[in-house]
């Protein structure tokens, strides 16, 4: 296990072996697409959120990539698809308590049946629907009343990039509780099927990108285009690594 230091955040480079004792820990949990990667500059929130999470991980395929080619760094991705793949099955197991931040109803709704279909307890699942967010200044008093009430063990973010990080380090900051602040945007999405289809083949091979580009509207197809920004980002930047098991408590 390593990390890699890119602008600043320390991303974590590690191999499906580690993924039990990464479960078991606890903290801000952060996994950045490449589309909201390129706002860093211009979200000084956000990237405050990045360099101050717990555990950093490479959502990225193209991330992945560039680092090869310019940087000449084998890493291994590994997604939020990935992630909340192994934490489902371990769920199955353990009896925590689980608190779901979601976008709407609907995603809320099977979101919601889904964990419970998972054999997840009524009593140990709740879910909130968040309201918009404006700007990089976030903050929802009533979300962190709803959490520091229910405690759960688990706290799982379903929002947008950009803003799911901001909210994580808010709740990081705000919680008296231990408990994992998982930020997986719409990746549980290709769980409940409100997503486009992603499979093990296609995450695995970094094919998500192009699955989801004949799912997306005409404006996400523009931010799409923006993440080659992260070429020159990748190209002029220094990339410091380091071998270490970072303590989340």
């Amino acid at each position: 296990m390593r990390k890699i230091i890119f602008k600043g955040i320390s991303f974590l480079d590690f191999s499906d072996n580690y993924i039990n004792k990464i479960l078991n820990k606890n903290g801000l949990f952060l996994f950045p697409a490449a589309t909201a990667l390129v706002n860093i500059y211009k979200n000084k929130k956000y990237y405050n959120s990045l360099k101050k999470a717990d555990l950093v991980f490479f959502d990225s395929g193209f991330l992945v990539i560039l680092l090869r080619i310019f940087k000449n760094l084998n890493i291994n991705k590994f997604s939020g698809y990935k992630f909340l793949k192994f934490l489902f099955k371990k769920m199955k197991q353990q009896k925590s308590k689980i608190f779901l931040v979601d976008p709407n109803k609907k995603f809320s709704l099977n979101n919601y049946k889904y964990l419970r279909n998972l054999g997840v307890k009524k009593n140990n699942l709740k879910n909130y629907v968040c309201p918009i967010y404006k700007g990089s200044y976030i903050e929802d008093q009533y979300l962190l009343k709803q959490i520091k009430k229910f405690k759960p063990s688990i706290i799982i973010v379903n929002i947008g990039g950009g803003t799911q990080e901001v909210l994580g380090f808010y709740l990081k900051k705000k919680l008296n509780h231990k408990c994992k602040i998982i930020c997986t945007g719409a990746a549980i999405s290709f769980f409940t099927k409100d997503q486009a289809p992603i499979n093990d083949f296609i995450d695995k091979f970094y094919l998500g990108w192009l699955v989801r580009f004949f799912f997306i509207s005409f404006s996400l197809f523009i931010k799409y285009l923006k993440v080659f920004k992260l070429i020159t980002m990748v190209l002029f930047s220094e990339v410091k690594i380091f071998n270490y098991e970072r303590r989340v408590t």
